[in-house]
């Protein structure tokens, strides 16, 4: 995305927190394989990926995806930027529809399980257009989609209760 669309374009963040069940592996398991993803997103949004270099997960591995964004279609790329199993990974967008979108991904033991951990730092295009796109409609949707992700996850790997820490002994 060109330079100048950035201008005047503040940086937003998104953090979020969720316990599982399991060990520090399986639940680091679930998010390392890049075909999860496609389940933890809304159908709606058509999410798949297009192309993995190379196959296996990793630092460097850069990713290709497809997917609906506000019912347009968008080609997102991104590199796997930090690689640090069971514990870390971050994935940072090489091309897509945002300015910046950087996803730190942290596993915590804790309380018989795992926290979850996701910090979203993230910029939008068109400088102040892109503000009040925020304000009106991103920041939601994006609320939107990891609150299924939680909900998606604990159904799968949990109960189906969303935990945002380890429950009482």
């Amino acid at each position: 995305m060109h330079a100048l669309l950035a201008l005047g374009a503040p940086t937003y963040t998104l953090d979020r927190e969720q316990w599982l069940p399991g060990s520090l592996q399986e639940v680091f398991a679930f998010y390392e394989d890049p075909r999860n993803l496609a389940r933890i997103t809304p159908g709606r949004m058509g999410f798949r990926i297009v192309k993995m270099q190379p196959p296996t997960m990793g630092q460097g591995v850069v990713i290709d995806y497809r997917l609906t964004i506000f019912g347009l279609p968008a080609r997102w790329r991104s590199l796997i930027e930090a690689w640090e199993p069971p514990r870390r990974f971050v994935d940072l967008q090489l091309s897509g529809p945002y300015i910046l979108w950087r996803h730190e991904h942290r596993f915590e033991e804790q309380g018989g399980g795992v926290l979850v951990r996701d910090r979203v730092d993230y910029r939008l295009p068109f400088g102040p257009l892109g503000a009040v796109a925020h304000g009106l409609a991103v920041r939601r949707e994006l609320e939107r989609i990891f609150d299924y992700r939680a909900q998606v996850t604990a159904d799968l790997l949990g109960d189906g209760r969303v935990l945002r820490h380890a429950p009482a002994a």
